[in-house]
Order: structure tokens, then C-alpha cells, then sequence
């Protein structure tokens, strides 16, 4: 462990009976872009304020550069929170804004000026200092309080869904503004997010978190590519889901019996799966291609054209086979377009190790 990286030592966090965090165990390596990525209520917020010391573990510990932080205040650790509605103040100039946790620990006036003009030309904002926060767009406004944060030179920067209220438009233009900051600083970005854009665009690493649990950690391409759980495979990024029976498995090919046919895909998380296994096969809409019946063998679904959408470079097409909805997305190079009328005849396929074999009973909502 290096002098800035962060484990999170088999951490629980327990409020009354309610379990919002559960034996979470990783570590954060020192000046990476790290996203806790789920759903709302799943813990990531809590064990971000655990981190940042305004909530105790019940169980485990968190360290911080080897040294645990039990008992160390959050005015103490080297840590800076960002919150979610960025409390900057209105009758302070952005200067002022940016200067203030320096006020507050006794350094003079001349040196919080020249430290808040070093920060606004970090974040491009140069010569704003004497505006008011309201006289800031709301991109500018979320540089300040970065701005801010950074002021006291903390080693970690958490960042608790800075991004949320902001419109589509600038949240895209945004990711890539933090991001280029973070690399700027050097410092170690932790990152909360229900949005799994902004995490797979900007993080190095993505813990992914469900009911308190984290349930994968990795790289976004990993993540996104090889999910472990069907939770991990369900969230994070569109899917078909195709629901079968385990015939057999071969290496790490699983063959299954659907509805649509018997298909073929990878065996999640290096699992070995028995005959009779009830498995769901998921498969990204763009590695769905349209297929040649005549030469296709293998994972060959034959299906019904409900719609299609136009989005530009990409275009979507509605599918449903065998009692299932699927979805395709075809890169618009021209020859996508072919006048399809709702239930024409459309075979589609697809390459086994780009599909995904997990468990049933893992799927969200399922009875345990």
C-alpha cells in the first residue's frame, strides 16, 4: 500500500437492523479516477461519507495511506467532499468562494487571493474571481466548488453525484472537464454515480454496488464486457436477456436450450455450469448483427420486426422472437436502412464469446 492509497478493510455499515453497506473489501490505489456505480439506496453514498469519516463503520476499518482512521474527525483526514448541490455561497465573489476553507484555517488575505487566482486558472476560469456564484453557468459553478475542494490540497477528492443536476448537454461536457482536472492534480478522484456514462467515460476503475454489496470491481471495459453477476450484466449498459436451460458446457462455452433455439455464450465469472442449470444469456444490442440463413450456423435467432429508431450514426431495430423482446443496434453506414415493415422476417446472430451465462436465481427480483 502506497502513502495515498485507501482500503476499505471489510467494512460494514449498520443502521439499526438496516444493512446499508456489507463487508465491502477494496482498495483504492493512489491518484486514480475510482466510481462507485448503482442504483439509488444501494450504499455507495454511505460508504462514501464513511471514507470521509461522517459515518462509522459498525464493522472493518478504513485506511488511508496504511493508517486506520478510526477516531480521526473529517476536518482531520486528508480528504475533501464535494456534495451533490456543490453549498457554494451567494454573497461571497468566486474568489471568496474558492478562498474560504483557507479563511477558516488562518491564512492571510493576500496569500487566500493568490492560492484562489492559481485555482481558477487550473479550472479555466480565469479572471472570474470577482463574479458572483450566480453570475456563473451551471458547468462553471461546478468547477468552483472543485476549486474549492482543492484549496486546502487534500490527497483525496470525494465526489458525491457533483453532476446530477445538471442537463444533458453539460454533464457530457463535464465528464470530460473533471476528468482532465483530476489528471491535471494527480490526485485520487472517488466518484458517486447512478449514471454508468459518466462512470465508464472517467473512471480508471468502477466498483459496481447492489443492496450494499459490491459486486464487481475493474477496469469500465471489463466491467462492461465481462460482468460477474447478472446484476453487474443487467445495470450497466443496455442487454437482451435470454432465459435457457444448461445442456452443456464446453471449456467456457455454455450451450442452452431456449426458447429461441439452442444458443451458445461464455459461462460468466468463470462458472461451470451442470445440465439443468437455469441460466439467463445476455447480449448486447450491438453484438446482434443481421444474419445470412443460408450460411449462419450456431446462436442463428429467428425473429419479427416490431420497429426501429434513427439515432443518427447508430440505428435500432425492435425485434421479438420466441415470447422475447430483443434489441439490435447497427451501426448506420447506409446499407442498415432496407424499408422493414412491422413482422417481416429478420434473422439475427451473434458471436458466443460475446455473450454472457449467468445464473438465474442471480437475476434482480429473483426468489431466493
Amino acid at each position: 500500500m502506497t502513502s495515498k492509497d485507501i482500503l476499505l478493510d471489510h467494512v460494514s455499515i449498520r443502521f439499526g437492523t438496516y444493512t446499508a453497506v456489507d463487508n465491502a473489501y477494496l482498495t483504492i490505489k493512489g491518484g486514480e479516477f475510482f466510481s462507485f456505480l448503482g442504483p439509488s439506496g444501494c450504499g455507495k453514498t454511505t460508504l462514501l461519507r464513511c471514507i470521509s469519516g461522517f459515518v462509522d463503520p459498525s464493522e472493518g476499518r478504513v485506511l488511508i495511506g496504511g493508517k486506520d482512521m478510526q477516531n480521526v474527525g473529517p476536518n482531520k483526514r486528508p480528504t475533501a467532499l464535494i456534495f451533490q448541490n456543490l453549498a457554494l455561497f451567494p454573497l461571497m465573489s468566486v474568489a471568496e468562494n474558492i478562498a474560504f476553507p483557507l479563511e477558516v484555517r488562518g491564512v492571510g488575505r493576500k496569500e487566500r487571493r493568490k492560492r484562489a487566482d492559481e485555482l481558477l486558472e487550473l479550472i479555466a476560469l480565469t479572471g472570474t474571481g470577482d463574479k458572483k456564484v450566480h453570475e456563473l453557468s451551471g458547468g462553471q459553478r461546478q468547477r468552483v466548488a472543485i476549486a474549492r475542494a482543492l484549496a486546502v490540497e487534500p490527497d483525496i477528492l470525494l465526489l458525491d453525484e457533483p453532476l446530477s443536476a445538471l442537463d444533458l448537454k453539460l454533464r457530457q461536457h463535464m465528464r470530460t472537464e473533471l476528468r482532465a482536472i483530476q489528471q491535471r492534480v494527480g490526485l485520487t478522484f472517488i466518484y458517486i454515480t447512478h449514471d454508468q456514462g459518466e462512470a465508464l467515460t472517467m473512471s480508471d476503475r468502477v466498483a459496481v454496488m447492489n443492496q450494499g454489496v459490491v459486486e464487481q470491481v475493474g477496469d469500465p471495459e471489463s466491467v462492461y464486457e465481462r460482468p460477474k453477476t447478472a446484476f453487474v450484466a443487467s445495470f450497466v449498459g443496455e442487454t437482451n436477456q435470454i432465459a435457457g436451460i444448461v445442456v452443456d458446457q464446453d471449456g467456457q462455452i455454455a450451450h442452452l436450450d431456449t426458447p429461441l433455439g439452442r444458443l451458445s455464450g461464455r459461462a460468466g465469472g468463470g462458472r461451470t455450469y451442470r445440465p439443468g442449470d437455469r441460466c439467463v444469456l445476455f447480449i448486447r444490442p450491438e453484438r446482434l448483427r443481421l444474419a445470412n440463413s443460408v450460411s449462419e450456423s450456431g446462436n442463428l435467432i429467428r425473429a419479427r420486426h416490431v420497429k426501429e429508431e434513427f439515432e443518427g450514426s447508430i440505428r435500432h431495430l425492435f425485434l421479438r422472437a420466441g415470447g422475447c423482446d430483443l434489441r439490435v443496434s447497427l451501426v448506420n453506414d447506409g446499407s442498415t436502412a432496407t424499408g422493414r415493415r412491422a413482422d417481416d422476417a429478420i434473422d439475427v446472430t451473434f458471436d458466443a464469446n460475446f455473450a454472457i451465462a449467468l445464473p438465474e436465481e442471480e437475476m434482480p427480483g429473483a426468489a431466493a
